[in-house]
């Protein structure tokens, strides 16, 4: 059976996925104690996204939302009364946990949930929320690698748990869910010993032992992980050999179990799966699995984290609707955004795109990279006005926006495990200063944002808005006009980058400014750009101040706008947009 038609020509919208962990996004608790306990810093639960929390995020002009961390995961927090006490600290990053390290593929995390067995309907309950704020939701799928301490007690009936059947007397065979390393212990990093120390140095005592050791989620195949490596997570067996060799096939009980994983969560209503490091499960499973899930939902979107620009087409023909742009767009804007290159260096990530531009999830933000705001970054919130501007209109596919990113977070604490790296928190409890603020007490109006915030937050509502309902952004043509600025006197090739976005009748003019001082530009527009627009055969031009119409329009010659350019004042870090309409 051929695969479905992919849902990215089905959908009537540009996709934009506000990313959030349930864990911070609704915590109000401002004790931030560095390694804090849940009771001593808080935690963010399910029920505390609630309808003012979507309807803003709808507001903002998003389609989805991506729960980030809501799957069961190790944790140094005693859950015992549902069923799941506290795993041993040497196996955890932190005492929250990463929401990476799954310990139960078919449970909520405790800490997001009320009380004992309310999970699920917690979790159905917020996604008929987000239903009705016309908001779909993603979630996160983690096939590559799972906790030290899986062991699901959420399981189905008659559905066997990961690793039940195995042999591990035999390290490397097809029926094996993990890879075993011989009849050695696993040897933890002493780091792991350190971190757990300082998360409860009052009763700490080692307490895990893994004989035979297991292979570590980042292809670790000795019983010695570093540092730096997965240490928390063990590596699940698709059919490929240590050595590198494909011998798998749908018969697997591992691909069998993770199809049925993945057909529960399906199940609930969601729209999608955001797939962790998709790149280190072998094509041919995802070929195999997408099919079988989308034999009952054929509309389910699949995005891939992948990072190795040679294997995008490879992931695209398994299934996949959308790819992360990271080393593409994502590099190069940050080296634009902090000066490191030049603007024009933006025409390189769509002539470099091989063909499946609009199949590319951009973002400025995720909660792998470094914050903005982030002294490691560009020291404050304002870039992000024109990079994110770059991500939304260069392009047809989706874009993702960072819960925190609207406020100006800036990711510049040390939490615990999670040290003063740029980057919000994965592994620990904690309280977003400035997302409380947007929060507002749970308004989330912005109300408690300063002047400075809350017109960050204005300008990325203005611009998300624009790209979720202008048709000419969804599914119109892109022009770089880069190439006819190179010698106008009024216009820094370094700090600034223009296109057009046409199509449909309807034709826009962007001017992306990557500077704090503000300039008075023109903006040329050559005339292959105009005879392929709906500005064709014109020789006026009226130019409005905005995406629509309004009193400040003015009109131009089209000969004019080819030789001198439309002159305007480009205001620190902004986005600047003409609707141009022939007349």
């Amino acid at each position: 059976m051929m695969n479905p038609e992919p849902s990215y020509r089905r959908t009537d919208h540009k996709l934009i996925i506000y990313q959030l962990l349930p864990r911070l996004f609704g915590n109000l608790s401002q004790t931030n104690r560095p390694y804090g306990s849940r009771e001593e810093n808080g935690c963010g639960t399910l029920s505390g996204i609630d309808t003012p929390a979507l309807r803003a995020i709808r507001e903002l002009g998003c389609t989805h939302v991506w729960l980030t961390g809501i799957i069961d995961h190790a944790t140094c927090t005693d859950h015992s009364f549902d069923g799941k006490p506290a795993s041993p600290s040497e196996t955890v990053k932190g005492r929250a946990g990463s929401p990476y390290a799954i310990r139960d593929y078919y449970s909520i995390a405790p800490d997001l949930s009320s009380g004992a067995g309310n999970g699920i309907l917690e979790f159905r309950d917020l996604i008929a929320r987000c239903h009705d704020q016309g908001l779909q939701v993603i979630i996160d799928h983690v096939p590559n690698h799972v906790a030290r301490t899986y062991r699901s007690t959420q399981r189905p009936a008659g559905a066997m748990d990961l690793g039940a059947q195995d042999k591990p007397n035999l390290g490397f065979r097809l029926e094996n869910d993990f890879y075993y390393l011989g009849p050695e212990a696993l040897q933890l990093p002493e780091a792991a010993y350190g971190h757990a120390r300082q998360q409860r140095p009052e009763d700490f005592q080692p307490s895990f032992v893994e004989q035979p050791a297991r292979a570590t989620g980042n292809d670790i195949f000795h019983i010695n992980p570093g540092p730096d490596d997965w240490y928390e997570t063990i590596k699940l067996n698709y059919g490929r050999s240590p050595q590198g060799q494909f011998l798998g096939h749908p018969g697997m009980p591992l691909w069998q179990k993770m199809r049925d994983i993945l057909m529960f969560w399906a199940d609930q209503g969601i729209a999608g799966f955001r797939c962790d490091m998709a790149a280190m499960v072998p094509p041919q499973y995802w070929d195999w699995v997408i099919r079988e899930v989308r034999e009952r939902h054929p509309a389910l979107l699949f995005i891939a984290e992948l990072y190795a620009p040679e294997e995008y087409e490879t992931y695209l023909k398994a299934g996949f609707d959308y790819l992360y742009d990271k080393v593409g767009f994502y590099d190069t804007l940050r080296n634009v955004m902090t000066g490191v290159e030049s603007a024009g260096a933006l025409s390189r990530t769509w002539q470099q795109s091989g063909g499946f531009d609009h199949r590319m999830l951009r973002f400025v933000e995720n909660h792998d990279e470094q914050r903005i705001a982030s002294v490691h970054f560009c020291g404050g919130p304002e870039p992000g006005i024109p990079g994110m501007a770059a991500a939304l209109f260069m392009h047809k596919g989706p874009v993702l926006f960072y819960s925190g990113q609207e406020s100006g977070e800036s990711g510049d604490e040390s939490c615990g495990f999670s040290g003063e790296d740029g980057r919000t928190t994965l592994f620990d409890y904690w309280g977003l200063t400035r997302h409380q603020a947007w929060m507002n007490g749970g308004s989330f109006d912005g109300g408690s944002l300063d002047p400075s915030q809350q017109r960050i937050l204005h300008e990325y509502g203005s611009l998300m808005r624009l790209a979720s309902t202008e048709d000419v952004v969804r599914y119109g043509e892109f022009f770089d006009l880069q190439y006819a600025q190179e010698h106008g006197p009024h216009y820094d090739t370094s700090r600034c980058y223009s296109f057009l976005r046409h199509g449909s009748g309807s034709t826009l003019l962007f001017v992306l400014w990557f500077t704090e001082e503000s300039s008075s530009l023109h903006v040329r527009i050559p005339a292959l750009a105009l005879s392929l627009s709906p500005l064709k055969d014109a020789d006026m031009i009226r130019i409005s101040s905005g995406p629509t119409p309004g009193a400040g329009d003015r009109t131009m010659a089209a000969a004019a706008i080819m030789e001198t350019g439309i002159p305007f004042q480009a205001e620190a870090w902004s986005c600047t947009i003409f609707r141009l309409i022939p007349c």
